[in-house]
């Protein structure tokens, strides 16, 4: 029993805070990659290493936490990921040597595996026709969270930090986000509900089987939504760890807070701007209105589809942008890609819960697993030394997003579309594999 009773959006605050500051300490390192690079002696190259190292555990801790978020429940899941995180964090600071250190940040960045975890909390207290804002709202100002740690730490652990403890500004900003994030994993398990009814909570815990995760999670609709998020959170991803760097070597800005604020406006529309991508999906599902003639009926699916393909337009503007040698313009065009992205990430994360209702844990997590994916390979190609500049990068990322595109274009079609949460590989239903050819 929690301290104060909790209602949906007590449960939405808290939800978002603890993904806010999980989402913050997960990119801490990416304001002070200068610092860090002279005191560890490390190449270009060895940052984007350290931006894409940054993701790799995402992928299967996110699909484990969300089944472990549908049979234990949401607050105790993320207490404990909070806790170790901050353990981490604080050790990090202390950190002498490079592998040391290398291997202690990939344990903090673990902290984004929250992200399943505050989806599947707050599908267990909304309804589903206010799901998509609901979940946007939550998953949009958590992800600011980026944006907030490229703003404030680098103010509050300027170059001449010399405060308590430390006199590196770096080593400071991972010891306090460490001690915070210990408390703020306190405070989500005292306080936190699992769902709204025990009914509810019950029915969760009920469907969460390892032979239902399996079955769920090879279903069309949850691979192609996955493989849409790739292309949208993992771009968001890559960019949070590599723009900073990128304003910095790529238009020669020397000046630390000066690119860490050029590299927040990408997070600062990735992240806030995500509640209108769910509102809209929810927005054109209850007015059953179509924007998109070759998927009609399928109101979500044309919105999600409409979002990924400005995604891809966006970042061959991002190439041109940098070619062109004007660092505004070149922030202009990262924030419409994290404009792009953010209403991408807010109509797939609308389908999820909407189409997978009593397992949306479980889906959350392959989703949000899979897709950290691209946050983990695109900063390999930003950095790649085989490339004629730190430009073309982007283009070449976009290039690789067509596929993608293509096959969400035929799982959307009307036929597919209707089965697609029973259609998949291995075992199916009778309705779900006969229902593609009747029409």
């Amino acid at each position: 029993m929690a301290l104060i009773r909790m209602t949906k959006y007590r449960t939405l605050l808290l939800a978002t805070v603890g993904f806010n500051f999980s989402f913050l300490i997960w990119f801490s390192f990416a304001p002070f990659t200068e610092p860090m690079a002279s005191e560890f002696g490390l190449s270009l190259a060895e940052i984007g290493l350290l931006a894409s190292a940054n993701i790799w555990l995402a992928p299967f801790g996110r699909a484990l936490t969300g089944w472990l978020s549908d049979k234990f429940g949401a607050p105790s899941v993320f207490a404990i990921v909070l806790g170790y995180v901050g353990v981490f964090s604080i050790a990090s600071a202390f950190a002498q040597s490079y592998g040391v250190f290398f291997v202690e940040r990939l344990i903090v960045a673990t902290a984004g595996i929250t992200f399943v975890v505050g989806i599947q909390h707050v599908a267990e207290w909304f309804e589903e026709e206010n799901l998509g804002l609901a979940e946007g709202i939550y998953a949009g100002i958590g992800n600011a969270g980026a944006a907030g740690g490229a703003l404030i730490l680098p103010r509050v652990f300027g170059t001449n930090w010399n405060g308590p403890l430390f006199s590196t500004n770096w080593r400071a900003a991972f010891f306090y986000t460490g001690v915070v994030s210990i408390l703020l994993g306190v405070a989500y398990f005292t306080l936190g509900e699992a769902a709204k009814t025990e009914e509810k909570r019950q029915a969760t815990k009920d469907s969460a089987s390892f032979g239902g995760w399996v079955h769920t999670a090879t279903r069309y609709g949850t691979l192609v939504l996955a493989l849409a998020y790739v292309m949208t959170f993992g771009l968001e991803l890559s960019m949070n760890g590599w723009l900073a760097t990128y304003y910095r070597e790529g238009f020669g800005t020397n000046n630390l807070v000066l690119a860490s604020t050029f590299a927040a406006t990408f997070s600062v529309a990735a992240g806030l701007l995500r509640p209108i991508g769910g509102y809209v999906s929810d927005r054109l599902a209850r007015a059953e209105r179509n924007i998109l003639p070759f998927f009609t009926g399928h109101y979500r699916e044309q919105w999600t589809f409409t979002a990924m393909s400005f995604v891809v337009v966006a970042m061959f503007g991002m190439t041109l942008a940098g070619l062109s040698g004007e660092v505004l313009l070149a922030v202009a065009a990262g924030f419409l890609v994290g404009m792009g992205c953010a209403f991408a990430e807010g109509a797939i994360f609308a389908q999820v819960p909407a189409m997978f209702p009593n397992s949306s844990g479980a889906v959350a997590g392959v989703v949000g697993g899979v897709g950290t994916i691209g946050g983990i390979v695109y900063p390999l190609v930003y950095s790649a030394q085989f490339l004629p500049n730190l430009h073309v990068g982007y283009a070449v990322v976009a290039a690789s997003m067509v596929p993608i595109l293509a096959l969400t274009a035929w799982v959307f079609q009307p036929r597919i579309a209707s089965v697609a949460h029973e259609a998949g590989f291995g075992s199916s239903t009778p309705s779900a594999v006969e229902a593609p050819g009747d029409d």
